[in-house]
């Protein structure tokens, strides 16, 4: 797995803490995520700064448990435009993050397959 993307310690801890329940936290996080990029994107039509920050502050921190360390960074720039309500040309940014989600998503299934 690529430590650029996903920190392979993190995910060792998790697996082993979490044990037979690894697998759903693994599918927790996708959906969930799922979800926090639906409000990201809602928040961008509507232009709403403070949706925006709390979404991505969210989203930060769940990357951030689950070892996505450069989504959470990505998340983490986007929550900080929102902070200082800089939306104009978030678009792109949003797109990286998508882009890079669906590696994380991919990283994961992965690790999922290996670990039933």
């Amino acid at each position: 797995m690529s430590d650029v993307h996903v920190d392979s310690h993190v995910l060792a801890t998790l697996r082993e803490v979490m044990e037979d329940e690894f697998a759903l936290l693994l599918d927790t996080f996708l959906t969930d995520s799922d979800e926090r990029l639906r409000l990201l994107r809602e928040a961008e039509a509507q232009d709403d700064a403070s949706a925006m920050r709390m979404a991505a502050h969210s989203f930060k921190g769940s990357c951030s448990n689950m070892g996505a360390v450069l989504l959470a960074s990505l998340c983490k720039q986007l929550e900080d435009l929102a902070r200082r309500e800089q939306l104009d040309g978030v678009a792109p940014l949003l797109g990286h993050i998508e882009r890079e989600f669906a590696i994380v998503r991919i990283l994961f299934k992965g690790e999922r397959q290996r670990h039933r």
